[in-house]
Protein backbone atom coordinates (compact mmCIF):
# COMPACT_ATOMS: atom_id res chain seq x y z
CA UNK A 1 0.00 0.00 0.00
CA UNK A 2 1.27 3.56 -1.01
CA UNK A 3 1.01 6.70 0.64
CA UNK A 4 -2.36 8.27 -1.58
CA UNK A 5 -0.76 12.19 -0.65
CA UNK A 6 2.64 11.12 -1.27
CA UNK A 7 2.12 9.91 -5.05
CA UNK A 8 -0.10 13.23 -5.51
CA UNK A 9 2.56 15.42 -4.37
CA UNK A 10 5.74 13.79 -5.95
CA UNK A 11 3.74 14.17 -9.65
CA UNK A 12 2.73 17.23 -10.56
CA UNK A 13 0.85 16.11 -13.65
CA UNK A 14 -1.32 12.43 -12.91
CA UNK A 15 -3.79 14.24 -15.18
CA UNK A 16 -6.86 12.60 -14.73
CA UNK A 17 -6.96 10.17 -11.69
CA UNK A 18 -10.07 7.76 -10.01
CA UNK A 19 -10.01 6.14 -6.84
CA UNK A 20 -12.21 3.55 -5.62
CA UNK A 21 -12.61 1.80 -2.74
CA UNK A 22 -13.87 1.15 0.89
CA UNK A 23 -13.73 3.17 4.00
CA UNK A 24 -11.79 1.85 7.17
CA UNK A 25 -14.78 0.97 8.92
CA UNK A 26 -16.23 -0.87 6.04
CA UNK A 27 -19.25 1.18 6.08
CA UNK A 28 -19.45 3.38 3.11
CA UNK A 29 -18.21 2.64 -0.74
CA UNK A 30 -16.10 5.48 -1.42
CA UNK A 31 -14.93 6.82 -4.96
CA UNK A 32 -12.58 9.94 -6.53
CA UNK A 33 -12.62 11.78 -9.67
CA UNK A 34 -10.33 14.82 -10.03
CA UNK A 35 -8.99 16.57 -13.35
CA UNK A 36 -5.41 18.50 -14.43
CA UNK A 37 -5.14 21.08 -17.11
CA UNK A 38 -1.70 22.26 -18.41
CA UNK A 39 -3.81 23.99 -21.51
CA UNK A 40 -6.11 27.29 -21.11
CA UNK A 41 -8.97 25.26 -22.23
CA UNK A 42 -8.56 22.14 -20.02
CA UNK A 43 -7.99 24.59 -16.70
CA UNK A 44 -11.47 26.54 -17.58
CA UNK A 45 -13.36 24.40 -16.59
CA UNK A 46 -15.57 23.41 -14.03
CA UNK A 47 -17.69 20.18 -11.83
CA UNK A 48 -21.44 20.70 -11.55
CA UNK A 49 -23.86 18.18 -10.09
CA UNK A 50 -26.24 16.67 -12.84
CA UNK A 51 -29.14 13.90 -11.50
CA UNK A 52 -27.02 11.88 -9.58
CA UNK A 53 -23.85 12.33 -11.10
CA UNK A 54 -21.88 15.35 -12.07
CA UNK A 55 -20.50 16.52 -15.48
CA UNK A 56 -18.05 19.57 -16.69
CA UNK A 57 -18.87 22.57 -17.65
CA UNK A 58 -16.96 25.58 -18.58
CA UNK A 59 -16.07 28.18 -16.43
CA UNK A 60 -16.37 30.95 -19.06
CA UNK A 61 -17.83 30.00 -22.10
CA UNK A 62 -16.56 32.48 -24.13
CA UNK A 63 -12.94 30.79 -23.18
CA UNK A 64 -14.17 27.37 -24.58
CA UNK A 65 -12.15 26.21 -28.11
CA UNK A 66 -12.55 22.70 -28.37
CA UNK A 67 -15.33 20.67 -25.96
CA UNK A 68 -15.06 17.49 -27.52
CA UNK A 69 -12.50 15.98 -25.00
CA UNK A 70 -13.05 18.08 -21.79
CA UNK A 71 -16.83 18.55 -21.83
CA UNK A 72 -18.76 14.84 -20.28
CA UNK A 73 -20.44 13.30 -17.74
CA UNK A 74 -17.42 11.59 -15.95
CA UNK A 75 -19.88 9.98 -13.43
CA UNK A 76 -23.29 8.47 -13.43
CA UNK A 77 -25.60 6.10 -11.82
CA UNK A 78 -27.68 3.49 -12.90
CA UNK A 79 -29.75 1.76 -10.36
CA UNK A 80 -26.85 -0.10 -8.24
CA UNK A 81 -24.26 1.15 -10.06
CA UNK A 82 -21.78 4.02 -10.27
CA UNK A 83 -19.72 4.51 -13.24
CA UNK A 84 -17.03 6.72 -13.22
CA UNK A 85 -14.74 7.65 -16.44
CA UNK A 86 -12.57 10.34 -17.70
CA UNK A 87 -14.58 10.83 -21.01
CA UNK A 88 -17.85 10.54 -22.47
CA UNK A 89 -17.75 6.78 -22.23
CA UNK A 90 -19.31 7.12 -19.28
CA UNK A 91 -22.65 7.15 -21.54
CA UNK A 92 -20.85 4.31 -23.58
CA UNK A 93 -21.17 2.39 -20.33
CA UNK A 94 -23.97 3.65 -18.78
CA UNK A 95 -26.32 2.77 -22.39
CA UNK A 96 -24.75 -0.38 -22.91
CA UNK A 97 -24.79 -1.88 -19.54
CA UNK A 98 -28.87 -0.75 -19.54
CA UNK A 99 -28.47 -2.59 -22.77
CA UNK A 100 -27.53 -6.07 -20.24
CA UNK A 101 -24.31 -5.80 -21.76
CA UNK A 102 -21.18 -5.75 -19.33
CA UNK A 103 -18.54 -3.34 -18.62
CA UNK A 104 -16.11 -4.94 -21.03
CA UNK A 105 -17.99 -5.32 -23.16
CA UNK A 106 -19.16 -1.62 -23.67
CA UNK A 107 -15.55 -0.41 -23.04
CA UNK A 108 -14.83 -2.89 -26.38
CA UNK A 109 -16.36 -0.31 -28.51
CA UNK A 110 -14.40 2.63 -27.51
CA UNK A 111 -10.64 3.52 -27.66
CA UNK A 112 -7.83 5.82 -26.34
CA UNK A 113 -8.76 9.46 -27.35
CA UNK A 114 -7.20 10.65 -30.90
CA UNK A 115 -5.66 13.70 -29.44
CA UNK A 116 -2.19 12.11 -30.31
CA UNK A 117 1.33 12.35 -29.69
CA UNK A 118 -0.64 11.82 -26.23
CA UNK A 119 -3.20 9.26 -27.11
CA UNK A 120 -4.59 9.93 -23.48
CA UNK A 121 -5.88 6.59 -22.06
CA UNK A 122 -9.51 6.50 -21.16
CA UNK A 123 -9.60 5.34 -17.93
CA UNK A 124 -13.22 4.25 -16.57
CA UNK A 125 -14.62 2.35 -12.88
CA UNK A 126 -17.67 0.59 -12.29
CA UNK A 127 -19.23 0.01 -8.95
CA UNK A 128 -21.69 -2.64 -8.21
CA UNK A 129 -23.48 -2.66 -5.02
CA UNK A 130 -26.13 -5.23 -4.13
CA UNK A 131 -27.40 -6.50 -0.93
CA UNK A 132 -24.64 -4.99 1.26
CA UNK A 133 -21.99 -6.80 -1.30
CA UNK A 134 -19.68 -4.28 -2.83
CA UNK A 135 -17.33 -4.81 -5.99
CA UNK A 136 -15.76 -2.88 -8.10
CA UNK A 137 -14.03 -2.87 -11.56
CA UNK A 138 -11.12 -0.67 -13.13
CA UNK A 139 -10.25 0.02 -17.22
CA UNK A 140 -7.79 1.76 -18.90
CA UNK A 141 -7.35 1.60 -23.04
CA UNK A 142 -4.41 3.03 -24.31
CA UNK A 143 -2.08 2.81 -26.91
CA UNK A 144 0.36 0.35 -27.80
CA UNK A 145 3.18 2.50 -25.82
CA UNK A 146 2.28 5.71 -28.46
CA UNK A 147 1.29 4.01 -31.18
CA UNK A 148 -1.86 4.33 -32.42
CA UNK A 149 -2.72 1.66 -35.05
CA UNK A 150 -2.83 -0.45 -31.45
CA UNK A 151 -4.87 -0.65 -28.70
CA UNK A 152 -4.11 -2.00 -25.19
CA UNK A 153 -7.43 -3.03 -23.30
CA UNK A 154 -6.80 -3.57 -19.33
CA UNK A 155 -9.51 -4.41 -16.48
CA UNK A 156 -9.09 -4.87 -13.29
CA UNK A 157 -12.04 -6.66 -11.08
CA UNK A 158 -12.19 -6.64 -7.07
CA UNK A 159 -14.42 -8.66 -5.49
CA UNK A 160 -15.86 -8.02 -2.13
CA UNK A 161 -14.16 -4.73 -1.34
CA UNK A 162 -11.56 -4.49 1.47
CA UNK A 163 -12.32 -2.15 4.34
CA UNK A 164 -9.23 0.22 4.21
CA UNK A 165 -8.75 -0.43 0.65
CA UNK A 166 -8.89 1.35 -2.75
CA UNK A 167 -7.25 1.70 -5.94
CA UNK A 168 -6.15 4.43 -7.99
CA UNK A 169 -5.60 4.73 -11.37
CA UNK A 170 -4.52 8.11 -13.78
CA UNK A 171 -4.03 8.80 -16.83
CA UNK A 172 -0.29 9.97 -17.26
CA UNK A 173 2.20 8.69 -15.88
CA UNK A 174 4.75 11.88 -15.34
CA UNK A 175 4.87 15.15 -16.56
CA UNK A 176 6.86 14.62 -19.93
CA UNK A 177 6.46 15.55 -23.41
CA UNK A 178 4.44 13.64 -25.26
CA UNK A 179 2.80 12.67 -22.37
CA UNK A 180 3.32 8.82 -21.27
CA UNK A 181 0.58 6.56 -20.10
CA UNK A 182 -0.07 5.24 -16.68
CA UNK A 183 1.80 1.45 -16.28
CA UNK A 184 0.74 -1.43 -14.53
CA UNK A 185 -2.21 -2.52 -12.18
CA UNK A 186 -4.24 0.63 -10.64
CA UNK A 187 -2.48 1.35 -7.47
CA UNK A 188 -3.02 -0.16 -3.84
CA UNK A 189 -3.98 2.94 -1.20
CA UNK A 190 -5.62 3.73 2.00
CA UNK A 191 -8.79 4.68 2.11
CA UNK A 192 -10.03 6.85 5.48
CA UNK A 193 -13.69 7.29 6.53
CA UNK A 194 -14.02 10.81 6.82
CA UNK A 195 -15.25 12.03 3.38
CA UNK A 196 -14.23 15.31 4.53
CA UNK A 197 -10.28 14.50 5.16
CA UNK A 198 -10.40 12.53 2.23
CA UNK A 199 -11.40 15.19 0.10
CA UNK A 200 -9.17 17.96 2.12
CA UNK A 201 -6.30 15.50 1.60
CA UNK A 202 -6.97 15.04 -2.42
CA UNK A 203 -7.49 18.79 -2.46
CA UNK A 204 -4.61 19.64 -1.08
CA UNK A 205 -2.21 17.05 -2.95
CA UNK A 206 -2.93 18.06 -6.15
CA UNK A 207 -0.47 20.20 -8.11
CA UNK A 208 -1.23 23.84 -7.48
CA UNK A 209 -1.11 25.23 -10.76
CA UNK A 210 -2.33 22.00 -12.76
CA UNK A 211 -5.08 20.85 -10.77
CA UNK A 212 -8.56 21.95 -12.27
CA UNK A 213 -12.06 20.09 -9.91
CA UNK A 214 -12.38 17.33 -7.32
CA UNK A 215 -15.49 14.94 -7.11
CA UNK A 216 -15.73 12.77 -4.31
CA UNK A 217 -18.87 10.54 -2.86
CA UNK A 218 -19.36 8.14 0.23
CA UNK A 219 -22.08 5.95 -0.37
CA UNK A 220 -23.46 4.18 2.82
CA UNK A 221 -23.53 0.07 1.73
CA UNK A 222 -26.71 -0.66 3.75
CA UNK A 223 -28.95 2.15 2.56
CA UNK A 224 -27.80 3.17 -0.47
CA UNK A 225 -27.34 7.18 0.66
CA UNK A 226 -24.55 9.32 -0.46
CA UNK A 227 -22.89 12.14 0.29
CA UNK A 228 -20.77 14.25 -2.33
CA UNK A 229 -18.37 16.56 -2.01
CA UNK A 230 -17.64 18.77 -5.26
CA UNK A 231 -14.17 21.22 -5.28
CA UNK A 232 -13.01 23.42 -8.27
CA UNK A 233 -10.67 26.24 -8.11
CA UNK A 234 -12.51 28.09 -10.67
CA UNK A 235 -15.38 29.54 -7.70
Amino acid sequence: MISLENELKQNPYPGRGIVIGRSKDGKHAVTAYFIMGRSENSRNRIFVEDGEGIRTQAFDPSKLTDPSLIIYAPVRVLGNKTIVTNGDQTDTIYELMDKQQTFEQALRTREFEPDGPNYTPRISGIMHIESGNYNYAMSILKSNNGDPSSCNRYTFTYENAKAGEGRFIHTYKCNEDPLPSFEGEPKLVEIPNDIEDFTQMLWESLNEDNKVSLFVRYIDLETGKYETRIVNKNN
